[in-house]
């Protein structure tokens, strides 16, 4: 079975406000289920692929961080 999670993911957030995009990672995160983590990961991959050098620096420092303080 051959599964784009990329594609489904994307096509399932497609038409999505910034509040139901909010509502949709607050919701992954609160139940810690692991099957969210790949759509996660692709929300991440999305954010990444738009963000500029330095919010990219930003979001690394915020993550080294949060990693160190876990």
């Amino acid at each position: 079975m051959d599964l784009d999670i990329r594609r489904a993911v994307l096509h399932n957030i497609k038409d999505n406000n910034k509040q139901e995009l909010q509502e949709t990672i607050v919701d992954a995160i609160q139940k810690r289920e692991e099957k969210m983590l790949p759509g996660l990961g692709v929300l991440l991959e999305v954010i990444w692929n738009k963000a500029d050098p330095a919010f990219r620096d930003q979001l690394l420092t915020q993550l080294e961080q949060g990693v160190k303080a876990s």
